[in-house]
């Protein structure tokens, strides 16, 4: 199997959609979890970059992302919109 190398996490109020991918961009996995099922997801996956939008909730779910040893960053909206497919 594939490792991942980025995740990149969508947060909403009951579930987030979460995407991994591997160097080369295919993809490796794509799940939607509860909050206390993404907290034992990320637990169990390789150290990685995960990106997420920048929200309320986001700088909580960062820092419990980098206790995982995880390289979080945060993206401005404006620049999630492009990837967003309709």
């Amino acid at each position: 199997m594939t490792e991942v190398t980025t995740i990149g996490v969508d947060l909403s109020k009951r579930v987030f959609q979460v995407h991994g991918s591997a160097v080369d961009g295919s993809v490796v996995f794509r799940k939607k979890l509860t909050r206390s099922q993404f907290v034992r997801f990320m637990a169990k996956q390789p150290t990685c970059l995960v990106a997420m939008e920048a929200c309320g909730s986001t700088h909580y779910w960062a820092r419990e992302t980098q206790k995982f040893g995880h390289d979080v960053r945060l993206i401005a909206p404006i620049y999630v919109k492009p990837f967003v497919k309709r």
